[in-house]
């Protein structure tokens, strides 16, 4: 038995089922408009995403953008998190242009929040692996390398910047300019996150 494997079945059955429970009790509730419900939703659309669930989680990701757009400013932040999610599936099912409106959306609600470089910067990195899965790396090659010098002028704006938040994004971004050859960068981020997390 491959117990790796066995693990994340095992990870994705829970999962799975910790989802319909809490769609379930939304609606046993019925809290179903209100924006906690929406939060559950897009939760439980990101963990379907994140099992190879994609399909299942549009619909649970457009119901949370329809109780946002009753219920909140177009401005608030939390649509940025909600485009971000939903565009990362949309990827998945290769609807990329669906996906690139979003992005599109996503940074314009993040890039109205004060202090919010490093949420832009992780679309920008976003785009450019949606650009990747649509292209190709060759013929995506100047899209990706434009989302990547403008993550990288965002987020070095906070480069001193000594909050957890930025520490995180640092440490999350990194592996991706890695990904794309920018070694010095991806090192640059880990030691600035490190150099945060351990206070010096």
């Amino acid at each position: 038995m491959n117990t790796i494997g066995g693990y994340f079945l095992n990870k994705k059955d829970d999962t799975i089922s910790y989802v319909k429970s809490a769609l379930n009790l939304v609606e046993e509730m019925n809290i179903e408009d209100n924006t906690g419900a929406a939060t559950t939703y897009i939760n439980c659309a990101t963990a379907y995403k994140a099992f190879g669930k994609a399909e299942d989680s549009i619909p649970l990701f457009e119901r949370a953008k329809e109780i946002y757009e009753k219920n909140l400013s177009p401005e608030d932040y939390r649509f940025g998190g909600l485009f971000n999610n939903m565009a990362l599936a949309l990827v998945d099912l290769k609807r990329f242009n669906e996906a690139d409106e979003l992005y599109k959306k996503a940074l314009q609600v993040v890039g109205n929040i004060k202090n919010n470089e490093p949420e832009q910067a992780i679309t920008h990195l976003n785009m450019a692996t949606a650009a990747e899965s649509q292209y190709g790396i060759e013929e995506a090659h100047n899209i990706i390398e434009n989302h990547l010098k403008k993550a990288m002028e965002l987020l070095d704006i906070g480069r001193e910047r000594t909050d957890g938040n930025y520490a995180f994004v640092c440490e999350k971004c990194a592996p991706s300019f890695g990904y794309y050859g920018y070694f010095y960068y991806e090192n640059e981020l880990s030691e600035r996150a490190r150099r945060i997390y351990e206070g010096s």
